[in-house]
């Protein structure tokens, strides 16, 4: 386990090269792909987004694509379409972008539902129907998505059923003033973007996501879990609960958060951290106007539900 410690230690110092005073998002990114989840940014336009993305497809030295989204974008443009070959007389296809090991998607929610959408059973089961014909894709598939919060103008929310397959949401926020005012004295954390070399190779990745599913989590635990799921189904202040799908991803990802702590077994702690990332995209308020919503909704949920069942 003290291999696995220091190869991520390394990994996430080289991402803060990067991202100046983003340990704990930084962490938070790396725990949802060891997870094999898929990863939804979303923040201010120029808080870093896309260098984050960029920057953890270059320490998992990923086959990577960036696709641009806009409101004029079909399905074909991320899947890919067949042409014509009059030449053999014959279709042939040609792959669309999302036929890589890690899709970023730039600016997601500023593109139609109906391409939105194309990316459903991509995320969820690893392979595309194009044309009548099921094509699987690379083994690992991640989507890293970067969107832009739904006030701004010329967006399209995502919908809830799309929402559900990013395991993780993470805001990186403001920079910290230290942070900040190296960017202001011209440190250029690109350029260490462009230095930052392959961290975790493609077999010690597989390796990790396998230890992540041997981590242990003990029967009370679960307990809690299941315990603070079935809170947010059964109070009246949510408009609905949190699937199956969710209390998964939850464990999943307290799993990852552990095994980058250097543990082999799950913690309180571990739980209630990355609860906020996996499940404030999954919670709405009774009401479209309450004030309450994301963070502060997980936040009354652990305050409801105690560790230990009373």
């Amino acid at each position: 386990m003290s291999t696995h410690s220091d190869l991520l230690q390394a990994t996430l110092d080289g991402l803060g090269n990067v991202l100046l005073g983003k340990e704990q998002q930084l962490k938070l990114a790396l725990a949802c792909l060891l997870a094999k989840g898929h990863l939804l940014l979303e923040d201010l336009p120029g808080m870093g987004k896309t260098t984050l993305a960029h920057a953890l497809a270059h320490a998992l030295g990923l086959d990577y694509n960036r696709v641009q989204f806009t409101n004029d974008m079909l399905p074909a443009d991320l899947l890919g379409v067949s042409v014509f070959d009059p030449n053999n007389a014959k279709f042939d296809f040609h792959p669309g972008p999302v036929f890589t090991q890690l899709l970023l998607a730039d600016e997601i929610n500023r593109t139609t539902p109906k391409t939105q959408s194309a990316l459903l059973e991509a995320m969820e089961e690893g392979q595309v129907s194009i044309e009548g014909k099921t094509r699987p894709l690379p083994d690992p598939f991640f989507v890293i998505a970067t969107q832009n919060p739904i006030n701004q103008s010329g967006t399209f929310p995502l919908p809830e059923s799309q929402l559900d397959r990013f395991l993780m949401r993470v805001s990186l926020g403001y920079p910290t003033p230290a942070a900040e005012r190296m960017l202001l004295q011209g440190v250029d954390p690109r350029e260490n973007l462009k230095a930052l070399g392959q961290c975790i190779s493609a077999e010690q990745l597989a390796g990790l996501q396998q230890q992540v599913k041997q981590i242990h989590v003990s029967e009370h635990l679960l307990d809690y879990i299941q315990r603070l799921v079935q809170h947010t189904r059964d109070s009246h202040e949510f408009s609905y609960g949190v699937s199956p799908r969710g209390s998964l991803a939850l464990l999943q990802a307290a799993k990852a958060w552990a095994l980058i702590d250097g543990r082999e077994h799950v913690v309180p702690e571990d739980i209630q951290t990355v609860m906020p990332s996996v499940m404030s995209h999954r919670l709405r308020g009774v009401s479209e106007t309450d004030e309450h919503s994301g963070n502060a909704l997980v936040e009354r949920v652990l305050n409801c539900v105690d560790v230990v069942r009373a």
